[in-house]
């Protein structure tokens, strides 16, 4: 009887890397250059099978702390951007000193929430990372803390890493960190193998960071997760110190967890109205109104909104809540502010005299509208 041999499982197409600093260094400015190597080598390995890989990057700030002789990261936003304008050239250098050795290129491409949320530049930078791609070099994100103020910051890269996951359509994001996984504090004290739908009692186990040069901690990582999953992407967080950790994690025998994607993945721009946007205000719509927008993938209407809060002008994103407050949808509106207590009076007589030129008086219309 002839043996049969199993087969490696095949390689993924596309998946979306981040390491945080933590992974990236030994301590404050001092890059763990034979970690880096290695996980170059891994890279490069998949990349050799047909996977695309996209690496999301952190640890500019604190290569800049490094160089600067600073022990704690600085409050002063100045400070913070003038360490990640000194750091990013290293990290740069770094990343490309490990992937020389196997005749791969990496191409630097640092992003803000704005590139993101204005739909023209989203569309550029998704072109860029396709062709970059077809290039076969191994573009290296990171936020461009140099420039970034509050009001355009992503927050930290796991939330950049989940966006990207979700801007390139990746099958899998992978998040390394000194974190093992998702452990059960208040149960086994086990790392949990794999979490079918993020629930609050799965958000509760997450804690912050104390590390000086980090951000977020597991906190962060649990609503990147859900960013993505959403979005059709399973999401793997693991330690980046495990050896071999990416191929043992495709091949299905790495130490983490794994976030199993919820339903299909959206189109392009639904994707793009979900998760780039920062909303610039609510409207509220009456009870009647959200099984329409839910349950049948309708506009809404006029007849439906009772109110809003925020200011926001005709063309903006604004969030789509229930009588409760609860949101659950998002989309483009047709009005702005000023005009959202004559909608809300549901005077369709007295409204239409207002606005003739708006047929049937769609507030948000279905193609600019997604369910959260």
């Amino acid at each position: 009887m002839t043996k049969l041999i199993a087969s490696a499982p095949p390689a993924p197409q596309r998946v979306v890397v981040k390491l945080g600093t933590g992974v990236l260094t030994t301590g404050i400015g001092q890059l763990d250059t034979a970690r880096i190597a290695a996980v170059c080598a891994e890279i490069a390995s998949l990349r050799a099978r047909g996977t695309e890989i996209i690496v999301v990057s952190s640890g500019a700030v604190g290569l800049g702390m490094g160089s600067l002789g600073l022990l704690k990261k600085p409050k002063q936003i100045a400070k913070k951007q003038a360490c990640a304008a000194i750091g990013q050239s290293r990290l740069m250098q770094t990343w490309q000193a490990g992937f020389a050795p196997h005749g791969l290129t990496v191409a630097q491409v640092l992003l803000t929430h704005d590139d993101l949320r204005v739909r023209s530049r989203y569309l550029g930078v998704k072109e860029t990372l396709r062709q970059l791609i077809a290039y076969d070099t191994i573009p290296i994100i990171n936020e461009n803390d140099t420039v970034s103020a509050a009001e355009i910051k992503f927050g930290d890269n796991d939330t950049l890493s989940a966006m990207v996951a979700s801007l390139v359509e990746a099958q899998h994001l992978v998040i390394l960190s000194t974190a093992p996984g998702l452990i059960d504090m208040k149960g086994t004290k086990q790392i949990l193998p794999v979490v079918e739908r993020i629930t609050p009692e799965i958000e509760a186990m997450a804690g912050g960071t104390t590390d000086e040069t980090a951000t977020g901690g597991m906190i962060s990582k649990i609503t990147a997760a859900k960013l993505a999953t959403k979005g059709g992407c399973g999401v793997f967080i693991a330690s980046g110190s495990e050896p071999n950790i990416l191929s043992r994690l495709f091949a299905g025998r790495g130490p983490g967890t794994f976030f199993v994607p919820s339903g299909l993945p959206m189109e392009s721009k639904k994707r793009w109205l979900a998760y780039f946007q920062r909303p610039a205000g609510t409207i509220t719509i009456n009870e009647r109104a959200v099984p329409i927008l839910r349950d049948h993938g309708r506009s809404l209407l006029a007849v439906g909104v009772t109110g809003s809060s925020g200011e926001f002008a005709a063309g903006d994103i604004v969030n789509i809540a229930g009588p409760d407050g609860t949101v659950f949808a998002r989309g483009k509106s047709t009005f702005g502010t000023e005009e959202i207590p004559a909608i809300a009076e549901q005077q369709s007589a007295a409204v239409a005299a207002l606005y003739p030129a708006r047929k049937r008086l769609e507030v948000v219309h279905r193609n600019d509208l997604v369910l959260l």
